[in-house]
């Protein structure tokens, strides 16, 4: 590596020389930082530094030719596997001294819990500190089979601010998903209420979520209010749809149980779509009956939030799992024909 000659961001703020280095380089350990300031290899604005100096946004930091870092191994990464860790890093699509913004894996549960098992984000987690001392922090969840767009905060701060956003609905979600049979009209909104079902274990619904009309709130006090906007990107015939789906407010499972209310289950989604063969509306039950995966079609596709820190608004854009993206060869659909953000477009 040759020496190189860095810019302090707007977004790192003002902060000491060695935490700035630490976290851009962790193969750097304090001692090997204050050496390296002592002897004069590393200066700000072409000045000598201590590593206790404060650099500031816009100064030049020269570094010099540092040893490559460490390839992470499963000891240290403490509870995960090296090709755990691998493929948690591989999903980061955004990271700052801030926030990490991941493209999850469809299959992976976000967080621990009934019948999840000990592999999930919240664990890899641990992969994600890059020098911090902390593991960083959910802000929000995405179903387990539900792949996209999922945001960690790296500091107690910023999940403050996040987890603000997110409930004030300051943030905007939109997913794909494959439904079938088409929606009538082609664009619209459900806003059947939400209640847990009642009974578990073999002989109850678990974890599924019932739908109650609006009118009928009053029979029903545990019923929350769930809000979902819907627009028909494509169709296949009477078969099968591309949706674009925002959800206004954020209930458990809302876009799965709200799109098998209106008769046109998610693609994949055993929990709510019935049989291959159940007609459900004019489509064909939650497997379409034909060649596509039996897996979700279930994808958070962007998520446009303010920077907690710096306050620009910020749009994440998670490409499409694998499933997903045979399915859309298999048809023919291309992800360019279609707006980034149907709902604005029709604002």
């Amino acid at each position: 590596m040759s020496v190189q000659m860095l810019t302090v961001t707007e977004d790192e703020g003002e902060q000491r020389l060695d935490k700035w280095l630490r976290r851009r380089f962790p193969q750097l350990n304090q001692v090997a930082v204050e050496k390296l300031c002592r002897t004069g290899q590393i200066r700000v604005d072409s000045g000598r530094v201590k590593a206790s100096d404060r650099v500031l946004p816009g100064q030049t930091v020269r570094v010099p030719p540092l040893p490559d870092a460490a390839p992470r191994t499963e000891a240290r990464v403490q509870g995960v596997s090296a090709a755990d860790a691998r493929m948690i890093q591989g999903a980061i699509l955004f990271k700052d001294e801030h926030l990490i913004v991941l493209n999850k894996p469809a299959g992976l549960p976000s967080q621990g819990g009934s019948g999840q098992g000990d592999r999930h984000v919240d664990g890899l987690a641990e992969a994600l500190k890059f020098g911090y001392k902390d593991k960083p922090k959910l802000v929000h969840r995405l179903d387990k089979d539900t792949s996209g767009v999922l945001m960690l905060a790296r500091t107690d701060r910023v999940a403050r601010a996040l987890s603000e956003a997110l409930r004030h609905r300051a943030a905007r979600k939109i997913y794909w998903a494959v439904v079938a049979g088409v929606p009538h009209p082609k664009q619209g909104s459900i806003k059947f209420a939400l209640e847990k079902a009642p009974g578990r274990g073999r002989g109850g619904e678990g974890e599924k979520m019932l739908c109650v009309h609006p009118a009928k709130m009053a029979d029903h006090p545990e019923a929350k209010r769930a809000h979902t906007d819907y627009f028909t990107l494509w169709f296949l015939g009477s078969r099968l749809s591309w949706m674009a789906l925002e959800p206004v407010t954020g209930r458990t499972h809302q876009l799965r149980a709200h799109m098998a209310e209106i008769g046109h289950p998610i693609i994949g989604d055993g929990k709510y779509g019935g049989s291959e063969t159940e007609n459900l509306g004019d489509g064909w039950g939650a497997g379409a009956g034909g060649e596509l995966s039996k897996k979700l079609h279930l994808h958070a596709r962007s998520l446009t939030i303010e920077h907690p820190i710096t306050k620009k608004p910020m749009t994440f854009t998670a490409p499409l799992p694998e499933h997903m993206s045979r399915t859309w060869k298999l048809l023919d659909w291309k992800e360019d024909d279609v707006p980034a953000d149907p709902f604005e477009v029709i604002r």
